[in-house]
């Protein structure tokens, strides 16, 4: 149960077939006729129209946008450099208590 099952491969024979070699095949023409030109296709929806009011609105959303992820970014720096000083000065006060400590002795 707890055996691998190694699947065993025949030898191999060492035959080699070489590739089956295609010979070009003649093609005979005909007179073609011209096919028929389809007609245009009518479009399954109706085309967007980009109108000064929703431009102006695509701006506003995309400036709200930027806005958000730049808050969301500065605070997210601003909760790493909070961290890095408050461990910083707990570092401070820790060293200070060990030297005291070990004047005093």
């Amino acid at each position: 149960m707890f055996r691998p099952k190694i699947p065993t491969n025949s030898a191999p024979t060492g035959h080699v077939t070489p590739p089956a070699i295609v010979e070009p095949t003649t093609v005979a023409t005909r007179a073609q006729v011209p096919a028929p030109v389809p007609a245009a296709p009518t479009p399954s929806r109706p085309a967007v129209q980009l109108t000064p009011g929703t431009a102006l609105a695509l701006v506003g959303g995309g400036t709200a946008v930027v806005l958000v992820v730049g808050a969301v970014l500065v605070s997210m720096l601003l909760a790493v450099a909070v961290t890095g000083a408050s461990v910083a000065v707990s570092a401070l006060v820790i060293r200070s208590l060990v030297t005291a400590d070990a004047k005093r002795r």
